[in-house]
């Protein structure tokens, strides 16, 4: 009960962490966060009874700076959706292929990274999509930094999805 997950948002209602319904409730003792939805279930004192918080909102503002995400490959994905940027097919197996082949001068960024299925990585091989034949579907940028990163890869509650404006993906 008390590993919960709980939705913490800053000032302005903008989710900064997910921490646990225990860690949650001393943020509300202590004066430094308000509980705004109630979760399921509650804790019993000796001499009290408290309802588990689901989201809490802290009484001051963090400062944070959006942080650049990081290149991986389970980055890359996320930001090409899981689909091939070639083909447009939906597929679990698929791999990073460099746009500008590093062989021919091209770098480890985001701008020159993709996600591609096994057979168009290897009928691209070591060429550039145009000696290829072959288009990508979007050109690669740099995911914009989000600040509902932190929610990237964890289950969304149904109380959490009036405080998220659009979907996590």
């Amino acid at each position: 009960m008390l590993s919960s997950p709980v939705l913490v948002l800053n000032l302005n209602y903008e989710p900064i962490n997910v921490c646990n319904a225990r860690r949650a409730l001393l943020l509300i003792f202590r004066g430094k966060a308000e509980l705004l939805e109630n979760g399921r279930g509650q804790v019993r004192s000796a001499t009290q009874v408290f309802d588990l918080p689901c989201i809490i909102r802290l009484v001051y503002m963090v400062k944070r700076p959006f942080v650049k995400r990081k290149l991986s490959k389970k980055e890359v994905l996320l930001r090409d959706r899981h689909t091939c940027q070639y083909c447009g097919q939906r597929n679990l197996e698929l791999t990073m292929d460099h746009v500008r082949p590093r062989r021919q001068g091209g770098t480890q960024t985001w701008e020159n990274i993709v996600s591609a299925c096994i057979p168009c990585n290897h009928r691209k091989a070591g060429r550039t999509p145009q000696q290829a034949g072959m288009k990508l579907l979007k050109v690669p940028k740099a995911p914009y930094p989000s600040p509902y990163y932190v929610l990237h890869g964890r289950t969304i509650l149904d109380e959490w999805k009036k405080f998220i404006p659009w979907e996590i993906g």
